[in-house]
């Protein structure tokens, strides 16, 4: 596809972002940044709410997945819709209980400075290195697609790309989030139904004959009943619904765009409707994983040995120039609409949680620098990241930073269900560990377990040792 095209494309796609921008900072305060006034529509943040679930990872692996391990990954999703009831029915009302703005600051009120700290701390790191390794990604595609055809280096397309998010945000933060994310997020899903309907044509198959296509072939088996392997049902449903918990309620970035709902009423219906789309959204990226598959047969493709690359090299090179363009859309949104948000979540939860931003003598000064500072460490993170250039280590990366969300649930938890009072000079040594003793078990699970492997309940395991930490530090 021709890099001009492309490039006119990207530059349309934020003036868009840019106009957003514009019209919703025109009477924004300083809080707004933070909160959006709390006056955001919950029709809306649930809309949007589903990009920053998803991310760049989801709309090209999911897909990719599906050869792999069929439509197993429902099971998890079937999870996350019982980790969002308990999101709604426990954590919603406490944070609104409090009228949080960091979500982290509830340790502060439960448990002392140091489970305070330590929380935002692990959010800052497990929430830095996973927008580093979306962006990474996105960054990559841009790379191919555009700027080498430019002849412009890598470093010069991580650059644009954060540069970019940073204008958008910088002034209205959160309130512009909301709105930008919303549109983010139908440029996704639109890009995953065009993609569909333009296979089917290809292929001559009908909408409704397209349902009995996918489920007669080997990729709709969803369901897998073995205790040992780490697609069995029960553990995939149980870690979905902590996952979701974590990632989700015990994730600034996630709930500083539900906590701009008017109030907990209209919060908790946005978390009810953000389960329904989410589910619809899932069932259409494992539908074009199986359609993928089955048009590589009908062409003759052969499937990449790394199956992420199957999305983008059918959608660039073998559907027609409209899908390229529809792909490459697609691909933006679904980076940006997960990276603008997670740099505006750093930025609050370090002028919040380590600067006490509400007690500095220029507020606003304050938070712009804090801005840019967090864009510059995703920059450089990003620029590691390629020159590593082993896609086996930068995984690993990404994978480690998911066990820190492990001390989060324990934490939380222990606030929640106990009384308890602790030591909490105690408490990170405790975080630091946890994860560490999770990541020697995990490895070892199959000789120490009886041939048990662990999946993503990996992160509840680590959860309860963080707990029986803490526990063994109560006062």
């Amino acid at each position: 596809m021709n890099a001009n095209i492309i490039l006119l494309i990207f530059i349309i796609y934020f003036l868009v972002l840019l106009f957003i921008s514009r019209i919703t900072t025109k009477k924004s305060n300083f809080d707004d940044f933070f909160n959006a006034n709390r006056s955001s529509p919950w029709y809306l943040v649930a809309f949007g709410m589903i990009g920053t679930s998803l991310s760049g990872v989801t709309f090209i692996s999911v897909p990719g997945e599906v050869g792999n391990s069929n439509f197993s990954y429902f099971q998890m999703v079937l999870g996350y819709l019982l980790g969002y009831f308990i999101i709604a029915k426990v954590l919603l009302p406490l944070y609104y209980k409090y009228n949080l703005v960091s979500i982290y600051t509830y340790l502060d009120k439960r448990l002392g400075y140091y489970s305070y700290k330590s929380g935002a701390f692990f959010f800052l790191l497990s929430r830095t290195i996973g927008a580093s390794f979306r962006l990474f990604l996105v960054a990559g595609v841009l790379q191919i697609a555009i700027f080498n055809q430019l002849g412009l280096p890598f470093s010069f397309s991580v650059l644009i790309t954060i540069l970019l998010i940073w204008i958008y945000t910088f002034k209205g933060g959160i309130k512009t989030i909301v709105w930008t994310d919303a549109l983010q997020t139908l440029f996704m899903l639109s890009a995953v139904i065009i993609t569909i309907i333009i296979i089917l044509n290809k292929m001559n198959v009908g909408l409704l004959e397209s349902f009995n296509l996918i489920k007669s072939s080997n990729y709709s088996e969803t369901f897998y009943f073995n205790w040992k392997e780490s697609n069995d049902f029960f553990k995939q449903f149980i870690s979905g619904a902590f996952i979701a918990i974590v990632m989700t309620g015990l994730d600034q970035d996630m709930m500083q765009k539900n906590l701009t709902c008017r109030n907990l009423e209209e919060s908790q219906k946005n978390m009810f409707w953000f389960c329904v789309i989410l589910v619809i959204a899932n069932l259409l990226f494992l539908s074009l994983g199986a359609l993928l598959y089955i048009y590589s047969d009908f062409i003759g493709f052969d499937i990449p040995a790394r199956t992420d690359n199957l999305y983008p090299l059918l959608a660039i090179d073998h559907l027609g120039e409209f899908t390229s363009v529809i792909f490459i859309l697609g691909i933006i949104a679904a980076a940006y609409s997960s990276a603008d948000s997670a740099l505006t979540s750093l930025t609050t939860s370090f002028c919040i949680d380590f600067l006490d931003i509400e007690k500095t003598k220029n507020k606003k000064k304050t938070r712009f620098f804090v801005h840019i500072g967090f864009s510059v460490l995703l920059f450089l993170v990003i620029l590691i990241f390629n020159e590593i250039n082993d896609e086996s280590v930068i995984n690993s990366i990404f994978k480690a930073a998911g066990y820190t969300y492990g001390p989060l649930l324990g934490l939380f938890s222990f606030g929640i269900f106990t009384n308890y009072k602790i030591k909490d000079k105690f408490v990170f040594p405790i975080c630091v560990i946890s994860p560490i003793i999770s990541y020697l078990i995990n490895i070892n699970s199959e000789q120490l377990l009886f041939g048990y492997k662990f999946g993503f309940e990996i992160l509840l395991l680590n959860g309860l040792l963080t707990f029986i930490g803490l526990y063994l530090i109560r006062k």
